[in-house]
């Protein structure tokens, strides 16, 4: 692939994402990952594991969304530049906020506030400021929170082009902590600038958090009928863009007002709105759980795909290199024995060239086969290359691991290959070694043990077995 078809998948995997639709973002980020490690595209990685972390969090598995964050931020740490590092400040904000780690978020923030004046994004200044001001008003730190807030405004003001969303969006927070302070005449002259600007008919979600802004100062005041009243715009509003955990937070705040009115109709009618709205979160959070199912269970075929060999059905190199490099450390710790066999077809370039390389391909297909069916799940059984397949058994003798490699040899015996009116009998030399008492740490070094007995089985005349350590007895 060419490096602008690495680029439009980045545009893609960040759209795809951006439009909420997690399931197509996540799997378009892993391929992105295969191509970036292929092309060595660092860039690639970032983009892949950031929008992972992003598709993961809104669709509620902040397990894997942090475990994406910390991909995202060992690659951002030796390879991102700045506004990478940007990016990895803003998500984690969001997964700190998520978990109500506000110790977190708020370095976080700092972090993020420290960089964005770096770079002169005040954009991403004032939203840092914004965001702590929010923070700091569930901590119910209200001086706090309107210090934070006044100075998100003041540089809002300072971007350019001039943005007064971005400026509302800090006033709603100045607002919200005048409110929390008491200070209610403030908090009024605030909000009733707020409402007048126009550019909140183009902003809905603001619009609605404008009308709750309302609704809490009348609630402050004791003026149930006007807090409904501001609730019921709200709500409104928030049901156009389904934002079904404010809508929650809309129809108890609605629950209590109606409480306060000793309006029993009303407050019956309400809580059958909150019932069925709970129902639907029950539902949509079900849907969640089973797209992450669904995204998981894809994710694990692709793994599988991605560590089996496509013609013979059984693990490839990479995976079977890995692997027994897992296993031999955890050998060494055990004291464990671990016992490579390895072994190819006799005259397997003869096949190819007298018969054809589909017939060598389905020599290759059928002895995965045997493979499969004459070892257990519990060994790792893989195509080292070409016609050289190799067998790992874990914590078994040698003895032990021979008594299993006279079965394959014999069901291998059995097995008869038709190809031009001809059955075609396969035979094998295969090489066994062991990890010597846990000194062999590597796979390659235990290959290479098995791999000269097997040479020597074929010096020695082919279709046979022949042991390492009776080399040297």
């Amino acid at each position: 692939m060419e490096k602008k078809d690495v680029t439009v998948l980045q545009q893609q995997v960040t759209l795809l994402r951006a439009e909420g639709k997690y399931k197509e973002a996540i799997g378009a980020s892993y391929e992105l990952i295969k191509l970036g490690n292929e092309m060595n595209s660092h860039k690639s990685l970032l983009v892949a594991y950031l929008n992972l972390a992003a598709s993961y969090y809104c669709i509620g598995d902040i397990e894997e969304a942090f475990n994406n964050i910390e991909a995202y931020s060992e690659i951002c740490r030796d390879r991102g530049d700045e506004t990478d590092h940007l990016q990895l400040f803003n998500v984690l904000f969001l997964l700190y906020d998520y978990n109500k780690d506000y110790d977190r978020a708020k370095q976080t923030l700092a972090k993020s506030i420290e960089l964005g004046e770096k770079l002169a994004k005040y954009n991403i200044i004032s939203n840092g400021y914004s965001n702590l001001s929010h923070v700091l008003m569930l901590e119910e730190k209200f001086e706090e929170a309107l210090h934070a807030a006044e100075q998100g405004l003041k540089i809002a003001k300072l971007h350019t082009p001039a943005s007064p969303i971005l400026e509302i969006r800090v006033s709603l927070n100045i607002a919200l902590a005048y409110i929390g302070l008491g200070e209610l005449e403030v908090a009024d002259t605030l909000i009733k600038e707020i409402e007048n600007q126009s550019v909140l008919d183009s902003f809905i979600r603001e619009k609605s958090q404008s009308y709750i802004l309302r609704g809490k100062w009348h609630v402050k005041q004791k003026n149930w009928k006007e807090a409904m009243e501001s609730f019921n715009s709200a709500k409104e509003l928030v049901v156009t863009y389904q934002d079904l955990y404010l809508l929650k937070t809309i129809q108890e705040e609605r629950c209590k007002i109606c409480d306060e009115m000793g309006d029993i109709q009303l407050g019956y009618l309400i809580q059958k709105e909150y019932i069925s709205l709970l129902n639907e979160i029950n539902q949509r959070e079900l849907s969640l759980k089973a797209i992450k199912l669904e995204v998981k269970h894809h994710i694990s075929e692709m793994e599988r795909k991605a560590n089996l060999d496509f013609l013979s059905g059984i693990s490839n190199r990479s995976y079977l290199e890995t692997t027994a490099n897992d296993w031999l450390k955890k050998a060494h710790k055990e004291n464990e024995n671990v016992v490579c066999i390895a072994f190819d077809v006799d005259d397997f370039k003869t096949i190819n060239d007298k018969y054809g390389h589909l017939c060598g391909d389905e020599v290759i297909k059928q002895v995965g086969k045997v493979c499969k069916e004459t070892f257990s799940e519990n060994d790792l059984i893989g195509r080292y290359g070409g016609d050289e397949f190799v067998i790992l058994l874990y914590g078994e003798t040698i003895e032990q691991s021979l008594l299993k490699v006279e079965k394959l040899k014999i069901a291998l015996r059995k097995l008869h290959i038709e190809s031009k009116s001809e059955s075609l009998a396969i035979k094998t030399s295969i090489g066994v070694a062991d990890n010597q008492k846990g000194q062999v740490k590597e796979f390659k070094d235990l290959f290479l043990l098995a791999d000269q007995s097997l040479y020597l089985a074929k010096q020695n005349g082919k279709d046979q077995v022949l042991l390492y350590t009776a080399m040297h007895e």
